[in-house]
Formats: C-alpha cells, sequence, structure tokens
C-alpha cells in the first residue's frame, strides 16, 4: 500500500499547488502523510454526509474539492462545525486532502470533466493562463448543432440530479454548436464568454443582476444555462479518482461520493387556482 505522501504526491502531479489562487487553501488538511492508505473517497465537499460515508466505508483519505479551512481560523475545538469534522476525521484515521482552484486551472481540470460529461470537444481555456493550456473554464463544440431547447435537456442528463435542476435563458430555437463552461461560480467569466463567441455558457450560482445585464446587451450574447454548483463540480471527482487509479493499478480502492451534497433540497411552484 502507498503511503499518504506519496497519493498526494499523484495528485499535485495532476493538479499543480502552484495553479490555486492565491486566496486559496488547498492541499492536506489533516492527515499523516507517513500513514498506509488502501482506500480513497473523492467528493465536492467535506462535510458530515461525505466523512461518514469514508468512515462507514473504510477509507484512509478524503479527496474534495471545497476546502474545509478556506478562511483563517484560529482553532478547530470539537464543539465547532467544522472543528467537529476535523475531530472525527483525526479520531477515525482518516485523512483530508483539498483541491480547489488548482483543480479548477488544471489540465485536464474540474471544467473539462463538466465538459466531456456534456460532449463537448474541448479547444481551451475560456480565461487561460501565460502557458495558454491552463486555466479557467473551457471553451468547447458539440459534434453537431441542436436547438437551445436540446441543449439544455443534454445538460439535464448529463449531471447528477439535483432539487432546482437546470434552468436556460435564451431563445429555445437557437442553434448551439459552441459552448463554454467553467465548473462552480463562474459569472464573472460572462464578458469571457461573450469574447469567445460561443452560442451558449454553462455555469453555476448565475446571479440575477450580472445574468440580466449581460442578456439585456444589444450585441449578441452567449444563451445562459445555470446548474447548481455541486452538480457542476461533481464529474471532476471520477477525473481525480483516475489519478489515483492509475497510478496506483490494484492497490488503492477508489470510490466516488454519490451522496448528494448540495444544499437545496427542497423545490415548490406556485400553485395556480
Amino acid at each position: 500500500m502507498p503511503a499518504l505522501a506519496e497519493v498526494i504526491a499523484a495528485l499535485e502531479q495532476a493538479y499543480p499547488p502552484e495553479l490555486a489562487e492565491s486566496w486559496d487553501a488547498v492541499g492536506l488538511v489533516c492527515g499523516d502523510p507517513a500513514e498506509s492508505v488502501d482506500k480513497v473517497l473523492f467528493c465536492v465537499d467535506p462535510v458530515d454526509e461525505t466523512v461518514d460515508e469514508a468512515i462507514d466505508g473504510g477509507a484512509q483519505l478524503i479527496v474534495a474539492h471545497h476546502p474545509l479551512l478556506l478562511r483563517g481560523v484560529h482553532g478547530v475545538p470539537a464543539d465547532s462545525t467544522k472543528g467537529r469534522l476535523v475531530h472525527r476525521l483525526i479520531r477515525a484515521g482518516v485523512a483530508l486532502y483539498c483541491a480547489h482552484t488548482n483543480a479548477d486551472s488544471a489540465s485536464p481540470g474540474v471544467s473539462d470533466a463538466l465538459a466531456d460529461a456534456i460532449g463537448l470537444i474541448v479547444l481551451g481555456p475560456l480565461d487561460p493562463r501565460e502557458d495558454g493550456v491552463t486555466g479557467i473554464g473551457r471553451i468547447g463544440e458539440l459534434p453537431e448543432p441542436e436547438p437551445f431547447s436540446v441543449f439544455v435537456e443534454r445538460v439535464a442528463n448529463a449531471l447528477p440530479r439535483t432539487e432546482p435542476g437546470v434552468y436556460g435563458a435564451g431563445d429555445p430555437d437557437r442553434p448551439i454548436r459552441r459552448v463554454a463552461v467553467s465548473g462552480g461560480s463562474g459569472d464573472s467569466y460572462l464578458k469571457r464568454a461573450t469574447a469567445a463567441g460561443v452560442d451558449a455558457y454553462v455555469t453555476a450560482d448565475l446571479r440575477h443582476h450580472p445574468a440580466g445585464e449581460h442578456l439585456a446587451e444589444i450585441t449578441e450574447v452567449p444563451a445562459l444555462v445555470g446548474v447548481t454548483h455541486w452538480a457542476s463540480e461533481w464529474p471532476w471527482c471520477e477525473q481525480a479518482s483516475a489519478v489515483v487509479r492509475a497510478a496506483f493499478a490494484g492497490n488503492v480502492d477508489v470510490h466516488v461520493s454519490t451522496r448528494c451534497t448540495d444544499p437545496w433540497t427542497l423545490r415548490a411552484t406556485r400553485t395556480e387556482h
């Protein structure tokens, strides 16, 4: 069995920490790098549900996309929400490793996984770094154009089900071929998507005002497809698990969590009388 340090080295080769944004907190949160690892759980969120899954399944490591301790803390007492998780992990002998914006910018990374799930042929980053290969978001193409209404259904069928579902803004009959995607919150890249000349932009956490101002532009702008944050990043878990599977074939058991940790659990619509 490999040591935790070896598993981390494989992950950091795929998702170099230097690609992380300056404000981010990536890397090992807790765990002994010298301890052996034979089972790893991959998930988007390090929360009670996924910690339960790891402990119940006998995993020695959780690889999560979202950081547990993104904002600075002065302690992790067991009577605080995040402190409780840290204590549970340590007591159970489960390490936690987080790959966040470094996984967003890596090639392949989070948005490659999203693009692949949708069925796009990736052409390059939406917001490239200096090397032109890594960066936030991806631009891709469908094999053949299809109406926007069909494309929205494509996205819904490609991603795990959530209560908010998938929503679109645009002409249902507009032909869609060239598409931009960005896993996670992506409305700060609306202008880049427009400049890229794509037909549609798929991302999460679209806010009312940025989306409305985008759609009100005089020139033609990409149609919008909104998904939940968790759903947009969940395809990355399989990608990341493949990294460890390939590096330690036969020696590490990898599992992708299917527990939905999207915070929205109910949906209601107005009943007309």
